[in-house]
């Protein structure tokens, strides 16, 4: 008979594996399932020949002092990945004739460069800055948010302190609210500066995005924050994590894909169906299951016990799970080019406007970093796209239209870098199919849920599910996306779950 665990995680990228790592370190006997054959996720890596390509998240928030990976690290006594200050952060070029716009690590300085491009904003800035310490300070508390019973009640008071409360009038507005409110709705310059930085974050514009999620991500870059590039690639992250799981005892089996989950019918626990390498069936049982799938996959997975009108979920919560659809899929061109031909200070992430196929954010490997030979760089380029049209049609019409759109993403990094189309070593596209194949996310989707006010924070998905046993975190979870965000998610799934079971998980700040 198969053994039981305490807790199955069921995810390798890095929620699960933060998650699977913090309870293994802990003492809790704790298995990670991946359906892929490497860990990391949209933070994993993929090889061309002589080439490493991030998948997906190409830079790292959290590895400052007091930052989420940074105490992560330190609780678990694993050495921080190799990293390099992105300073400037990046580089956004609004496509308009003027000179870009530098975000700088150090806060003067980026005060004179916002004020050199966006005069008179400086209360906008200001009003981003009482939140962003408010928000920070609450967040590094370690709240529970959305709050579902008294632990989590007790664990968010807590957190609370004065400027919290001066900025809870403010949870149902959006960025373009703190622009209207500051006397800078006007500026469309401004609010096209903003729209591209808040797409990178919150897949959203400003009129959608979350006014207190907006203004901390739009001061990720300046210290005491910052922005970083990891040594190798993302996949550093990753194998760290998974060290970590491993040196503590638990144990990561890649290749086994979740097929179904079953709630034992006595409530004791879970029974999951797993297809293993080969195709093999093989079936885990665990007290409590944390899930970083996009919480849309979860009501295909959760059959009914036994009768057919028995499920362990709740008519409502499965129809609020349905309903849920995530704002966007991605195009990725994957290059590699001679670093000759790289402008002179090149910087290591650029954003640049354009109406077709869209705002182009690129990012450009440094000498010696592990993702190219010597004297050459990789080169991303990732748009937002949606997920529609991608899985219709034959594959003819499917090969066209991603041939059209690398051609034209190519072409707004060409113009960005001034390069010329007969500079590429390599090149390819990928799409939304490939990250279904690469993920097995719906659609191929790319993030979470989109940080809109009615989903962000307090209003957002719980990590605590209304099944017990059952628990949430990833990039559809408080505190929202990136390595960082989904980090601290997977903190406080394992929180709520050692406190259900009479134990404490505290980090220190």
């Amino acid at each position: 008979m198969q053994k039981r665990d305490d807790v199955i995680v069921v995810g390798g990228g890095i929620a699960g594996l933060t998650a699977a790592a913090l309870l293994a370190h802990d003492g809790v006997s704790v298995t990670l399932l991946e359906a892929h054959y490497q860990p990391g996720g949209c933070a994993g890596t993929f090889r061309r020949g002589e080439y490493t390509f991030d998948v997906g998240a190409t830079q790292v928030a959290g590895l400052e002092p007091g930052g989420s990976h940074a105490r992560i690290f330190q609780h678990l006594n694993l050495p921080l990945p190799g990293a390099e200050l992105l300073d400037p952060g990046c580089v956004v070029d609004l496509a308009d004739g003027s000179a870009p716009v530098r975000l700088w690590h150090d806060p003067q300085r980026w005060q004179e460069e916002r004020q050199q491009h966006f005069p008179g904003s400086e209360r906008f800035w200001q009003l981003c800055s009482f939140l962003h310490q408010s928000n920070w300070q609450f967040a590094g508390s370690d709240p529970v948010l959305p709050i579902r019973n008294g632990w989590d009640l007790k664990q968010t008071l807590a957190a609370i302190h004065p400027g919290n409360l001066l900025s809870a009038p403010l949870s149902l507005c959006t960025v373009k609210d703190l622009l209207t409110l500051s006397g800078c709705g006007s500026d469309q310059r401004l609010r096209r500066f903003l729209d591209l930085q808040l797409r990178l974050y919150s897949q959203q514009p400003a009129d959608q995005t979350a006014a207190l999620y907006g203004a901390t991500v739009l001061q990720m870059c300046q210290a005491p924050l910052g922005l970083w590039h990891l040594h190798g690639s993302m996949q550093v992250l990753s194998e760290s994590l998974a060290a970590g799981l491993k040196r503590d005892g638990g144990t990561m089996l890649l290749r086994h894909r979740v097929q179904q989950l079953q709630q034992n019918a006595d409530g004791s626990g879970w029974q999951l169906r797993v297809e293993g390498p080969g195709r093999k069936e093989q079936i885990f049982r665990a007290g409590d299951v944390i899930s970083t799938l996009p919480p849309q996959c979860l009501p295909e997975l959760i059959v009914p016990q036994g009768n057919a009108d028995q499920t362990p979920m709740p008519a409502p919560y499965r129809q609020h799970l349905t309903e849920l659809v995530a704002p966007s899929g991605a195009l990725v061109f994957y290059g590699a080019i001679d670093r000759a031909d790289l402008p002179d200070d090149c910087p290591g992430h650029w954003q640049r406007d354009a109406s077709d196929p869209g705002s182009v954010f690129i990012s450009i490997s440094r000498e010696g970093d592990g993702r190219a030979p010597k004297g050459q760089s990789t080169v991303i380029a990732s748009v937002f796209t949606t997920p529609k049209g991608w899985f219709s049609g034959s594959e003819a019409e499917y090969q066209s239209k991603k041939e059209a759109c690398q051609a034209k993403i190519r072409s707004t990094v060409e113009a960005a870098l001034g390069l010329s189309e007969h500079t590429w070593r390599h090149q390819e596209l990928a799409t939304p199919r490939g990250f279904l194949r690469w993920t097995g996310r719906p659609n191929g989707i790319v993030g979470g849920l989109g940080q809109s006010p009615s989903r962000f924070g307090p209003f957002g998905l719980a990590s605590r599910t209304p099944m017990p046993g059952l628990w949430l975190c990833g990039d559809s979870i408080h505190p929202g996306e990136g390595t960082a965000g989904v980090t601290l998610s997977a903190l406080m799934a394992c929180r709520q779950l050692l406190a259900q079971r009479g134990q404490t998980l505290q980090l220190h700040s």
